[in-house]
């Protein structure tokens, strides 16, 4: 038993060192999400892998002391694949084999292998302060939102890394539809989602949309239908929250009251500090009429009815400026605004790991942040963090 946790504590190291750190838990909690994922042996074999995709002809002079031959080492890559523990795509009619970050990557691909035991360790584990501090301390989020189309005034121009068609129209394929784990999660909690009944509202697109079909999750679907469920979505008031490239392999649809993002941003006391939004709500009080539908529609509680009569209330250090609340205001009191500095994603994922590894925090740092998180709450008032 030593030896295999030796092993795993390896691999835990590895990890850490990659593009989104794996911090060890005084819990425990690290080393009892890697066995539900890894056996001993793939342990040792992810070990080998990087950051990179690369083809196993590169990767198996680092294995070659684990495998006999580069035939097996594809045989176990790919099974190490279908259970979500590294990434694969094809090049040149090659897999091509990378480590996969924890969030989002590793729990993400485990949609059908979750179980109660690995909810309470994966809750125990993102739960932790170094887990926290090595998510929140990335120079760039890994996600960001992008607004609804409706919501934006006419006379706005819009990059098209934030409109949804542009982004849809210049995606390659397959685009596979997923269901969401976020849902699913809370749906085994006991939890279910107080926005939406449906499930399969999470689009994967190009490598990822391949890695999914690879590991038998989710199912292939037209661009077509893929724009309009990203149509009905926005309809129901999800948010959508696509990765942080102008290029996306996902795009998730996400609500307040399940998906994890959305819910560690209603928990931080500044967390526009950690969100990337080119737009921001406005309102026109003299408008409002005090229906109080913005405030149902709103998944991160931006907007609130306050006063006598009841007009709504806006919050900008909580608005994510993705125009859910704006399509649905019948008196146009609400409206999105432009901010004054727009922040263009990185072109692929490669950049986007580019700059995360280039900048990733060390103890100092991370220190830093820590001591941040915790004047800011005192200032704010917010202290959800700490629950």
């Amino acid at each position: 038993m030593a030896a295999k946790n030796r092993i795993y504590r390896k691999l835990q190291k590895h990890l850490d060192g990659q593009v989104v750190g794996f911090p060890a838990a005084a819990n425990g909690s690290d080393i009892r999400l890697l066995k539900h994922i890894f056996t001993p042996e793939e342990a040792e074999i992810v070990c080998c892998l990087s950051h990179n995709f690369e083809s196993v002809d590169r990767l198996f002079p680092r294995a070659k002391f684990l495998v006999d031959t580069p035939e097996i080492l594809e045989r176990i890559l790919h099974r190490i694949q279908k259970k979500g523990g590294i990434e694969s795509r094809i090049r040149d009619g090659r897999y091509q084999y990378c480590n996969a970050p924890l969030v989002v990557g590793m729990y993400e691909m485990q949609m059908e292998r979750m179980s109660p035991e690995f909810l309470k360790d994966f809750d125990d584990y993102t739960a932790s302060m170094g887990f926290g501090m090595e998510f929140l301390g990335t120079k760039l989020p890994q996600m960001r939102t992008i607004p609804v189309k409706k919501s934006i005034p006419i006379e706005n121009h819009v990059a098209g890394f934030d409109e949804i068609s542009t982004l849809m129209a210049r995606t390659d394929g397959p685009f596979v539809i997923v269901t969401c784990i976020c849902r699913k999660k809370q749906q085994m909690q006991g939890r279910p989602c107080r926005v939406t009944r449906r499930t399969e509202t999470c689009l994967a697109l190009g490598d990822i949309a391949a890695t999914c079909l690879s590991a038998g999750m989710g199912r292939e679907i037209s661009r077509e239908e893929a724009v309009a469920i990203l149509d009905k979505n926005q309809k129901q008031g999800l948010v959508l929250q696509p990765s942080n490239t102008v290029k996306p392999e996902f795009i998730c649809s996400c609500c307040g009251c399940c998906c994890g993002m959305l819910s560690l941003h209603q928990k931080l006391p500044k967390p526009l500090e950690f969100q990337i939004s080119n737009f921001q709500a406005g309102l026109d009080k003299s408008l409002c009429n005090g229906c109080g539908v913005c405030e149902q529609r709103c998944q991160v509680n931006a907007v609130k009815l306050a006063g006598d009569p009841p007009r709504a209330e806006l919050d900008l250090n909580l608005c994510l400026g993705c125009g859910v609340c704006v399509t649905t205001c019948s008196p146009g009191a609400l409206g999105l605004v432009k901010k004054k500095r727009i922040t263009r994603p990185p072109e692929d994922r490669e950049k986007l790991h580019a700059v995360l590894l280039e900048n990733r925090k060390g103890p100092l740092g991370k220190a830093t942040l820590a001591g941040k998180l915790l004047k800011d709450m005192v200032q704010t008032g917010r202290t959800l963090l700490l629950k």
